[in-house]
């Protein structure tokens, strides 16, 4: 059978939309055609084989079938299966373009079907109109969108494999193999895209799927650059216009509308074991963003320079107008051609004005750092927005209103107000155990207490106190630094230079775990070594958001009575007072999980935000959560629009962070339209749960002791379960002898290494959670997403005999409960543990309690949902599962052979080749499973 009839089947066995299957089936046909003029008939028909008789073995349990293919892939040569590989990781990451693609046409679709009564679901006018409907004044809506301040924030975490050239390549080629089916291609058009296709998949098939060479920082913040430079900076001011038009629609007005959201990075300023970011590299990316933005805006205004062809002749100009341009022409004097061809379009003369001083912004970069800071106060965001709010007040005045409120004015009115001229403020993140070493050397040197860092706590928070509130430095100006004070000292002065260049440069600075007060007055106290914080006359001027980040399951338990401690002391209250009674509180979704498991990770993050939420609330200090999700649901990954909505209402008060990390970045970034609808989604959520805090200050389960008492029974016994999964004696050894984790761990696709280890041994205590969760999905066993679930309701089911009941009813009513079941669902669905088996060469006492356990989880999910399989709830990717995994199977077969051949290999060279072919392996797999860590 060949590759393409097996596509066609399999496709219509699995109910993946026709559109869709039609898209892939034109794909598959050039990748057939591509592959025969290279390889041969036979090796298309292998391509074509494989996938059925892998699905026949796996899906059905046919051990003879299974060792049948065993032998064959032990008889492949490396050069047979490269081939093999390459061949399905470009089918796959074409067929994760045309994914993309299909969203965005079923998005479209669905807005021609939009009526103001029926507003598109998860839009903006939906929750206009859901404003309306409940009764909010224009004023109180409006009021709703100041409240909103939300914050994504994009991150280098290691997990996306591709890199950018091919990244790019595949897109345009999942658009062109779209765009072969459209009826206006006339027959020439089709020969003519249909050659250039083969050219491209050629030129892929050239390009080497991973990098030779781990990624640089410097090489990351170029990626990041990317996706603000595209997608973000085309869709932000399209989300605005859907903002207006929906108060047009509901209310009859077009507002003003407030910037309701900004972008945050932590690209090139992550320190948190990455010894790469340093703070050169971090100068270095902050010039480089603001280089990238400017240059942004001279393209923008020599598209509006274009466009404002008004003449004095035919209408009027304000008086400000015509005395801000005298002024420019002072100080930013145009040459003779300008003035003679604007001698009467005075809002182009302007725009030439604003040119030549981000122009002459642009040639200061080059400078050295003292001239950067020097100039850059002659002309400065608030400056160039101003600039262009003259040229709309004047446009308005003059009755042209239709050229100010809408249009690439207001469109750069927007970017304006949201990029400045940083694009994206940058956070600092360190680990709270370095500030205490460099503390503990200050204070030694200046003869105030030798060994600070064995102090208890009340006696560390006694010596900071004191030493916060005594103006003298600690440190002589000449004084020599070890490598790790160095370290910390160096990022805070850097912090001083961004201040200076552009206050809305910096972000917060972050505590990687945060256990007590005194990891965060040893940060005030480093402040106030370089002149970021003081303490005068007891008033105290803070410089920056010191933010705690709350890791592990037990410091989540104890953060709430922890940050009520700190808004009751006083220094820390008089601190707080000084950055605008405000408080950033990071909470960490992936340690959490790897800490504590699935069922208890997700509990303990709810309830910290309700307590927290409470106490920010009982002490009257405005805050922000801010979210550390990954990618994967064991690491707190999902749609971030049901992830709001599933927060308790007392921690909603408009204000919002959450990171965006490796391969949700390329997805939701790479194309427009899917970025648009991420972001509305985001509005439309943060909308709702804005309006709900005033109704809902209590959580879904106070006053409930017997209900809380079962998901606290949940939520411990499946730790307990977890726990004594990972903390066995033989776990580790299993673990790291059946998953490709020693390779995952080489991989070159980031600059941050993988385990916090220094010494570079990799141990469950010292592997970070990307990869831990990588690993498990590449085997298909998915632990992290499910593993404890099973134990937990059995429990609970034993303590209460209603438990039947009240779970069915938190399915339908608990908004926390019915996501974190369904996101469980979508890894349960994902796992293969027949695929699973395959990396076991013997019985493992491991793959039979996964497996076990893994059954016991099905029966109690599908019990509590009502639905007949897992997954049931969402066909589009229960399908999706179903066409993907008879392709994947193979390359599972694959990884195994050639984890078996590695192990037993005893020639360095042919390690390293087969540790080549593992990385493109892991790539493929990858792609198939649509998810890394």
């Amino acid at each position: 059978m060949n590759w393409k009839q097996t596509v066609i089947d399999l496709a219509e066995k699995s109910g993946i939309s026709e559109s869709l299957s039609t898209r892939v089936v034109k794909l598959t046909e050039i990748l057939e055609e591509l592959a025969v003029e290279k390889h041969g008939d036979d090796f298309v028909e292998k391509l074509g084989r494989l996938p059925l008789e892998s699905a026949k073995a796996l899906d059905d349990g046919d051990e003879t079938a299974i060792k049948d293919l065993q032998k064959e892939m032990d008889g492949l040569s490396l050069d047979e299966i490269k081939e093999i590989l390459r061949m399905y990781t470009m089918f796959f990451h074409l067929v994760n373009s045309l994914e993309q693609h299909e969203i965005s046409r079923v998005n479209r679709s669905r807005e021609f079907d939009e009526t103001p009564e029926s507003p598109r679901k998860e839009s903006i006018a939906e929750s206009v109109y859901r404003m309306k409907k409940e009764g909010y004044s224009f004023e109180e809506a409006l009021d709703i969108f100041h409240q909103m301040d939300i914050q994504p924030t994009i991150t280098a975490h290691p997990t996306e494999a591709r890199r950018r050239s091919v990244l790019l390549k595949q897109q345009e080629l999942a658009s062109m193999i779209s765009r072969l089916g459209d009826s206006d291609i006339t027959p020439d058009e089709k020969i003519d895209m249909r050659r250039e296709i083969l050219n491209q998949l050629n030129l892929l098939l050239l390009t080497d799927e991973v990098r030779s060479e781990r990624l640089s920082v410097e090489d990351e913040v170029e990626n990041g650059l990317f996706y603000f430079t595209h997608s973000i900076w085309d869709s932000i001011p399209v989300l605005y216009r859907d903002i207006r038009q929906a108060f047009d629609t509901y209310y009859g007005q077009r507002p003003e509308i407030p910037i309701v959201l900004r972008y945050r990075s932590w690209i090139g300023s992550d320190r948190d074991g990455n010894p790469n970011v340093t703070s050169d590299v971090t100068w270095q990316t902050v010039l480089e963003q603001r280089r990238t933005v400017l240059n942004l805006y001279l393209d923008e205004l020599n598209e509006l320079r274009r466009y404002l062809s008004v003449s004095d002749k035919q209408a009027s100009v304000s008086e400000k107008l015509e005395d801000s341009v005298r002024k420019d022409e002072k100080e930013f004097p145009l040459s003779e051609r300008y003035q003679r061809r604007y001698k009467h379009e005075i809002y182009r003369r302007k725009v030439t004005h604003i040119m030549h001083k981000i122009q002459f912004l642009l040639d200061v970069i080059s400078k050295d750092k003292a001239e950067i800071l020097s100039n850059s106060e002659k002309y400065g965001p608030k400056d160039f927005i101003e600039d262009l709010e003259l040229i709309k007040q004047s446009l308005v005045e003059n009755r042209l209103p239709g050229l100010s409120e809408q249009g690439r004015l207001e469109d750069l009115i927007i970017r304006a107000r949201t990029f400045g001229f940083h694009l994206s403020a940058l956070d600092i993140r360190q680990h709270s155990s370095l500030h205490e070493e460099t503390v503990e050397e200050l204070l030694a040197q200046a003869n105030v207490v030798d060994k600070y860092g064995g102090l208890s706590e009340d006696e560390k928070i006694e010596v900071l106190v004191k030493e916060l509130s005594n103006p003298r430095p600690l440190s002589p100006v000449e004084s020599e630094r070890s490598a790790v004070s160095d370290k910390v000292i160096t990022v805070f002065e850097e912090i001083r230079d961004m201040q200076a260049l552009n206050p809305d440069i910096f972000g917060s600075y972050i505590i990687s775990m945060t256990h007590g007060i005194s990891d965060m007055m040893e940060v005030m106290l480093i402040a106030k070594e370089v002149g970021l914080w003081s303490s005068v006359k007891g008033t105290v001027d803070s410089q920056l958001d010191v933010v705690p980040l709350f890791e592990t399951i037990e410091d989540l338990e104890k953060s709430a009575d922890l940050m009520g401690q700190m808004y009751e002391h006083d220094l820390y209250s008089r601190h707080l007072s000084s950055r605008g009674n405000f408080q950033e509180i990071m909470l960490g979704y992936s340690d959490s999980n790897k800490d504590g498991g699935y069922w208890m990770a997700n509990w303990a993050l709810d309830k910290a935000q309700y307590e927290l939420g409470t106490v920010c609330r009982k002490y009257e200090v405005d805050f922000r959560l801010f979210h550390g999700r990954g990618g994967t649901v064991g690491r707190g990954g999902g749609q971030s629009n049901q992830a709001i909505v599933a927060m308790p209402a007392v921690a909603n008060n408009g204000r919002i962070r959450f990171t965006e990390q490796g391969e949700v970045i390329s997805f939701r970034y790479m194309l427009s339209s899917i970025t648009h609808r991420h972001l509305e989604q985001i509005v439309n959520a943060m909308a709702k749960v804005t309006m709900a805090q005033y109704s809902e200050s209590a959580g879904y389960l106070s006053g409930k002791e017997k209900e809380r008492e079962i998901i606290e029974i949940i939520a411990e016994t499946s730790m307990k379960a977890y726990r004594e999964l990972i903390d066995d004696p033989e776990f580790w050894d299993w673990y790291s002898g059946i998953t490709p984790i020693e390779h995952i761990g080489k991989l070159p696709i980031a600059s941050r290494p993988v385990s916090r280890g220094s010494s570079g041994e990799m141990t469950f205590d010292t592997l970070r959670a990307i990869p831990w969760v990588f690993a498990w999905t590449q085997v298909r066993y998915n632990t992290p997403g499910w593993y404890g679930i099973s134990e937990g309701l059995e429990a609970a089911k034993q303590k209460n005999e209603n438990t039947m009941e009240v779970l069915q009813k938190w399915h339908k009513e608990w908004t926390f409960f019915h996501t974190v079941l369904n996101n469980s669902q979508r890894e349960m669905a994902r796992t293969h543990l027949p695929t699973s088996g395959l990396y076991n060469s013997e019985s493992s006492q491991f793959h039979n309690k996964l497996t076990e356990r893994y059954g016991e989880a099905e029966k109690w999910i599908t019990a509590i949902t009502g639905y007949e399989h897992i997954l049931d709830h969402n066909k589009v990717i229960q399908n999706s599962i179903l066409f993907r995994n008879p392709f994947t199977y193979p390359m599972n077969f694959i990884q195994a052979e050639l984890l078996k051949r590695w192990k037993e290999a005893d020639d360095e060279d042919q390690r390293k080749q087969l540790t080549e072919i593992l990385f493109l392996n892991i790539n493929g797999i990858a792609a198939a499973m649509q998810s890394t860590g």
